[in-house]
């Protein structure tokens, strides 16, 4: 028979212990709707003016669609990092935009139009994700365009450093991935 002391410091540490995996399993991944992408009401020029306010680089659209794997696969194993999280959030206003919709929103000129019409007519989103950057004068930065899922959230970090650092304008994102990961060995 275990004394009544013991059994009460056991179960303690128990409670503890498992309060502490809730903590650390939550501290791992974090929901990206609410954690990753900002509130937005569609309105491309206030937002470019949100991010210039902010101090941040610009504008990060995740161009998306319900039915895709590749957007879920991104969004349960990348945006819902902590780390992704906090470094996308401190450098750019993340915004996502369903290909297949028809929610009304401003583009970056002023004009209005539909969330489908934006991705396919404006910016020819056929496969999804594509990650599509603009700087805070709402200027698409086409070389920064990153089409499909990254392998890995360290990669995905990458893309946003080589928009960050500015490096789209000395090299494609594929050379640049290559320089980092040889210097960081």
């Amino acid at each position: 028979m275990i004394p009544h002391g013991r059994c009460l410091t056991t179960l303690c540490l128990l409670a503890l212990l498992a309060l502490g995996q809730t903590a650390c399993a939550e501290g791992r991944s974090r929901d990206p709707a609410t954690h990753f992408f900002n509130d937005t009401f569609w309105d491309m020029p206030e937002e470019v003016a949100n991010a210039r306010e902010q101090g941040k680089q610009g504008i990060l659209i995740m161009f998306e669609m319900d039915e895709c794997p590749f957007c879920h696969r991104m969004k349960q194993t990348v945006l819902n990092q902590p780390e992704v999280q906090a470094y996308f959030r401190e450098h750019f206003i993340n915004i996502p935009i369903d290909i297949e919709g028809d929610v009304e929103m401003v583009d970056f000129q002023g004009r209005t139009t539909t969330m489908k019409d934006f991705a396919v007519k404006q910016y020819r989103v056929r496969a999804t994700p594509v990650f599509a950057f603009f700087d805070t004068n709402g200027r698409y930065i086409r070389r920064a365009r990153y089409t499909g899922a990254t392998r890995d959230k360290e990669e995905f970090l990458l893309l946003g450093r080589y928009v960050v650092e500015k490096a789209y304008l000395k090299e494609p994102f594929a050379r640049y991935k290559r320089r980092m990961r040889q210097r960081d060995r």
